[in-house]
């Protein structure tokens, strides 16, 4: 299972424009996050401003999200012949915090995980991940240089984060901004195709 998680303001058709440039024996579907902002835009969770245009996000909702999607991934296993031992998570911005979010709460459910443009957000982790296991977790982690929405800054913090955790941790960057360079591309659908 490839289960393709949108950014901020987008949905589900977006990630889905590459589904049919990635590996054939996966199920690929892309889930529409929960939270409708018209016009066909949803959000995994709020990002509001306050009077001096500082942005923070609604980690409630988030945690909420995050456990839809844990929620989610059993009713496709369920309903689908998906292996359980073959489940990875690709997200986008918003949709990449809340596959690091996933991961670590339920790491259980997910073996994979290719996180663009997004960052580990350790507030809408679950309370108790540090008692999980993550030997089978991986995770490819890209990044923008330019990145205007997400400081680039902020996603190099994750890598030494999640292997002080023991975790696989393959991370990139890319002289691009908020989006997906043809390489970055390549390279995760690479890094799927050697860790299968």
């Amino acid at each position: 299972l490839l289960l393709l998680l949108h950014g901020y303001g987008s949905n589900e058709a977006d990630l889905f424009s590459f589904a049919a440039e990635l590996p054939d024996e996966y199920y690929v579907i892309s889930a529409r996050a929960p939270y409708d902002m018209q016009y066909g835009s949803y959000a995994w969770y709020a990002i509001n401003f306050d009077a001096d245009q500082n942005k923070f996000s609604d980690h409630d909702q988030a945690k909420v999200s995050r456990d839809l999607i844990a929620g989610f991934i059993d009713e496709l296993i369920q309903t689908y012949p998906i292996d359980p031992e073959k489940v990875t998570l690709i997200g986008f911005s918003q949709g990449s915090i809340l596959s690091y979010a996933v991961a670590l709460s339920y790491p259980e459910k997910v073996q994979k995980v290719v996180a663009m443009s997004g960052y580990l957000n350790l507030e809408i982790v679950s309370d108790d991940y540090l008692k999980n296991t993550f030997n089978n977790l991986k995770i490819f982690a890209s990044h923008g240089t330019s990145d205007q929405v997400i400081p680039v800054a902020w996603a190099r913090k994750t890598p030494a984060i999640l292997e002080n955790l023991g975790i696989d941790i393959t991370y990139k960057e890319y002289p691009i901004g908020h989006g997906v360079a043809p390489q970055n591309f390549y390279d995760f659908k690479n890094w799927l195709v050697d860790h299968t």
